[in-house]
């Protein structure tokens, strides 16, 4: 692979980490656009029966990103049951926004250390996890649109239940 072809990898795997994370997402709306307008008592309720709250949704996204930036530390520690689902705090409009910011700085420093990442490396695993950091970058991308999509859902349940 040529330099500039590695080097344009990752711009759109930082990219595609953007898009699907803020928008505009060719498929619908990115994370953030389905997270607008969420009051913290809409993010901590419960509309479908065993289903997440959006308020856990969102604490795992940071913790599958907290995981992956983990990782490019060459730490293969894996995230603990409390790490993976934390505990969601009170109602509280601070504590809805620092989730809300927790999880776009987690965005923000991910698709930097993309663009800082050694291009060569990029089908080689990261610590000692058997997928490849091109896997993971990209695979983070896919776990932030599988999880919107429950959060689209759900959004759908609340104003169901708001009827």
């Amino acid at each position: 692979m040529q330099e500039t072809n590695v080097s344009s990898e990752l711009e759109r795997l930082e990219a595609q980490l953007k898009q699907s994370f803020e928008g505009p997402a060719w498929h619908g709306p990115s994370v953030m656009e389905v997270l607008e307008d969420i009051t913290p008592e809409q993010a901590a309720a419960h509309p479908l029966a065993g289903a997440h709250s959006i308020w856990e949704l969102v604490l795992h996204l940071a913790a599958t990103y907290r995981l992956v930036l983990r990782r490019l530390e060459r730490n293969d520690a894996p995230l603990t049951p409390a790490e993976d689902w934390p505990a969601v705090p009170a109602p509280t409009a601070s504590n809805w926004r620092e989730a809300i910011d927790s999880l776009q700085q987690l965005n923000r420093r991910l698709r930097s250390s993309v663009l800082g990442f050694s291009a060569e490396s990029l089908d080689q695993p990261l610590a000692s996890e058997p997928y490849t950091a091109y896997t993971q970058f990209i695979g983070v991308t896919q776990h932030d649109l599988y999880h919107g999509g429950q959060i689209a859902l759900l959004r759908k349940g609340l104003r169901g239940a708001m009827r």
